[in-house]
Protein backbone atom coordinates (compact mmCIF):
# COMPACT_ATOMS: atom_id res chain seq x y z
CA UNK A 1 0.00 0.00 0.00
CA UNK A 2 1.18 3.52 -0.81
CA UNK A 3 1.77 5.93 2.03
CA UNK A 4 -0.81 8.69 1.87
CA UNK A 5 0.33 12.29 2.42
CA UNK A 6 -0.09 13.98 5.78
CA UNK A 7 -1.99 16.80 4.08
CA UNK A 8 -4.04 16.82 0.86
CA UNK A 9 -6.34 19.33 -0.83
CA UNK A 10 -8.84 19.09 -3.71
CA UNK A 11 -8.18 22.72 -4.71
CA UNK A 12 -5.79 22.88 -7.74
CA UNK A 13 -4.41 26.23 -6.48
CA UNK A 14 -3.22 24.63 -3.22
CA UNK A 15 0.39 23.44 -2.79
CA UNK A 16 -1.10 20.25 -1.24
CA UNK A 17 -3.03 19.30 -4.40
CA UNK A 18 -2.16 15.90 -5.98
CA UNK A 19 -4.29 15.11 -9.04
CA UNK A 20 -2.99 11.58 -9.56
CA UNK A 21 -3.71 10.56 -5.99
CA UNK A 22 -7.19 12.10 -6.07
CA UNK A 23 -8.01 10.19 -9.28
CA UNK A 24 -7.15 6.94 -7.45
CA UNK A 25 -9.71 7.80 -4.78
CA UNK A 26 -8.87 8.89 -1.25
CA UNK A 27 -11.35 8.29 1.54
CA UNK A 28 -11.44 10.32 4.74
CA UNK A 29 -12.82 9.10 8.05
CA UNK A 30 -13.36 11.87 10.62
CA UNK A 31 -14.27 10.90 14.18
CA UNK A 32 -15.08 7.41 12.89
CA UNK A 33 -17.50 8.60 10.15
CA UNK A 34 -16.61 8.54 6.46
CA UNK A 35 -16.91 12.02 4.94
CA UNK A 36 -17.42 12.72 1.24
CA UNK A 37 -17.35 16.55 1.30
CA UNK A 38 -13.78 17.11 2.55
CA UNK A 39 -11.93 19.93 0.77
CA UNK A 40 -8.64 19.46 2.66
CA UNK A 41 -7.26 17.41 5.55
CA UNK A 42 -4.22 17.29 7.81
CA UNK A 43 -3.58 14.09 9.78
CA UNK A 44 -0.82 15.35 12.09
CA UNK A 45 -2.73 18.48 13.15
CA UNK A 46 -6.05 16.58 13.38
CA UNK A 47 -8.40 18.63 11.21
CA UNK A 48 -10.48 18.61 8.05
CA UNK A 49 -11.87 21.50 6.03
CA UNK A 50 -15.38 21.02 4.63
CA UNK A 51 -17.65 23.21 2.50
CA UNK A 52 -20.15 25.29 4.47
CA UNK A 53 -23.28 24.63 2.43
CA UNK A 54 -23.43 26.21 -1.02
CA UNK A 55 -21.96 29.54 0.09
CA UNK A 56 -19.11 30.90 -2.05
CA UNK A 57 -16.37 33.36 -1.14
CA UNK A 58 -15.63 36.45 -3.25
CA UNK A 59 -13.37 34.42 -5.56
CA UNK A 60 -16.09 31.86 -6.31
CA UNK A 61 -14.57 29.11 -4.14
CA UNK A 62 -16.69 27.24 -1.58
CA UNK A 63 -16.68 28.82 1.86
CA UNK A 64 -15.16 26.26 4.24
CA UNK A 65 -15.10 25.54 7.95
CA UNK A 66 -12.38 23.80 9.94
CA UNK A 67 -13.36 20.81 12.09
CA UNK A 68 -10.91 19.35 14.62
CA UNK A 69 -10.73 15.70 15.64
CA UNK A 70 -9.13 12.37 14.72
CA UNK A 71 -8.55 11.97 10.97
CA UNK A 72 -7.98 8.66 9.14
CA UNK A 73 -7.32 8.44 5.39
CA UNK A 74 -7.40 5.43 3.10
CA UNK A 75 -7.38 4.51 -0.59
CA UNK A 76 -10.81 3.52 -1.85
CA UNK A 77 -11.07 0.07 -3.38
CA UNK A 78 -11.88 -0.29 -7.05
Amino acid sequence: MTDLPNRLSVNPASPYFDEELLKRGVGVRFKGVEKTNVEEYCISEGWIRVAAGKTLDRNGNPLTILLKGPVEVFLKEG
